[in-house]
């Protein structure tokens, strides 16, 4: 994708509201921000951004407008933690689920350096895995679980900490003044690790099947109803409601395997599994560690690093996922997808 200046991304950020704008709205709105731009400029940007699909135009002669395209949203580059500050209600957001943003995904998710980065980082972590001992291949796999098991649960709200956790997988001791789903919460963890690892072979791309048992793994003896649902779900914190109609919640759901199939990069099919499957909600509950353990999964089946999540901020993670419901842009948790498989390809030696 061509990069966009920066006057080009103030336009962009004015057009997420979804409103049509003619150039001369864009440029007094631009204007109200303080930005120093002339109209013609407006115009040479607006007819830049429609060459390179961010923006659709509509209309003839003086009666054109714009406003933005799916592309648009996805590369829009978001202030996340103003964003969320402005309290649900009075935010611009998109309050339902865009049928147009998972076929409009591009193939080119990842920028060249983006790519040039994760092979970089991906070589490095197949030459520290190279010859290994078993004793610490084994030692390092255990660390990984551990480390993913206790982070996943944690973005969920659990109370766990990283000792207790460790305490939990290797010993079986259940910590003190913890709830019984929080004990099963972190064990299923460990389960779906092992079940992706076993059966890693059946995870090259994403199917109803391996997505359906991924998430009876992980909300097992949690009271949670098994396949897609039937009910309405809402996200604390958002204006987004997911789809509500399981017929509609199918069909996305084949969208996003479909989207996923199409894609031959790994890295950007495991990071389109995570964003679509926390978009879809296609569960009852566990939505979103069901969508971690894909990404990890089809990663793990491409004989790459999967990542743990250790060093995320949960409240980044959950902001930047929150950013993509609303205004469907991957700008950030595409970055913190980058980032965290850097820092799993740097900090573990666990042969998959």
């Amino acid at each position: 994708m061509n990069k966009v200046s920066s006057k080009q991304q103030k336009i962009i950020s004015i057009m997420l509201s979804g409103k049509e704008m003619s150039s001369s709205e864009v440029y007094r709105n631009l204007l109200q921000i303080k930005e120093t731009i002339s109209l013609v400029t407006v115009k040479r940007s607006l007819s830049e951004l429609t060459k390179s699909k961010r923006i659709e135009s509509f209309g003839l002669g003086r009666s054109v407008k714009y406003r933005i395209s799916e592309l648009g949203r996805i590369f829009s580059h978001i202030d996340v933690k103003n964003y969320v500050s402005i309290e649900p209600d009075k935010r611009f957001g998109l309050r339902n689920y865009n049928f147009k943003l998972l076929k409009n995904l591009p193939v080119d998710i990842f920028e060249e350096d983006e790519k040039k980065g994760l092979e970089a980082s991906t070589e490095n972590y197949n030459k520290r895995i190279k010859n290994l001992p078993l004793a610490i291949q084994k030692k390092e796999l255990e660390r990984l679980v551990i480390e993913l098991s206790w982070k996943s649960s944690k973005i969920e709200g659990n109370t766990y900490t990283l000792l207790d956790t460790e305490r939990l997988i290797l010993d079986n001791k259940e910590a003190t003044g913890r709830s019984r789903e929080e004990t099963q919460m972190i064990l299923n963890h460990k389960e779906a690790f092992d079940y992706v690892r076993q059966y890693s072979s059946q995870f090259q791309t994403m199917t109803r099947k391996n997505l359906e048992e991924l998430h009876s793994v992980l909300v097992k003896n949690l009271n949670v109803g098994r396949g897609l649902r039937t009910r309405p779900v809402g996200i604390t914190g958002s204006v987004y409601r997911p789809l509500d109609n399981v017929y509609q919640i199918t069909e996305a759901v084949d969208e996003l395997i479909k989207q996923i199939k199409k894609n031959r990069n790994p890295y950007a099919k495991a990071l389109i599994a995570l964003l679509g499957i926390s978009y879809i909600q296609p569960f009852e509950d566990g939505n979103k560690r069901t969508a971690r353990l894909m990404a990890n999964a089809l990663l793990i089946s491409n004989s790459l690093s999967p990542l743990s999540y250790r060093s995320v901020d949960e409240e980044e993670y959950r902001s930047s996922m929150l950013v993509f419901y609303e205004l469907n842009s991957l700008i950030q948790i595409k970055k913190i997808f980058i980032e965290q498989y850097e820092f799993a390809a740097e900090n573990y030696t666990a042969k998959m």
